[in-house]
C-alpha cells in the first residue's frame, strides 16, 4: 500500500528547475524575487563604532 501512495505522489512532485542552486540554498544564501542576494541588509557591514569600555589613558586621566 505504501508503495502506491509513493507512486501516487510521484506523479505530483515537482523538479528543481536551477540543479546549480541547491548548493547555494542548503548554504544558506539570500534570495530575493528569484534572484540571489549578494549583501543582504541584515549582513551588511557596519561603519567601525568605538567600544563602550575605556581605555587606560582615559582611566588614568580621569583619576
Amino acid at each position: 500500500m505504501a508503495f502506491r501512495l509513493i507512486q501516487a505522489a510521484e506523479h505530483r512532485w515537482r523538479l528543481v528547475n536551477a540543479p546549480h542552486l541547491v548548493a547555494l540554498v542548503r548554504a544558506g544564501a539570500a534570495f530575493k524575487d528569484g534572484k540571489l542576494v549578494e549583501r543582504p541588509n541584515d549582513q551588511a557591514p557596519e561603519a567601525s563604532t568605538p567600544s563602550p569600555t575605556a581605555t587606560s589613558d582615559e582611566l588614568s586621566a580621569a583619576a
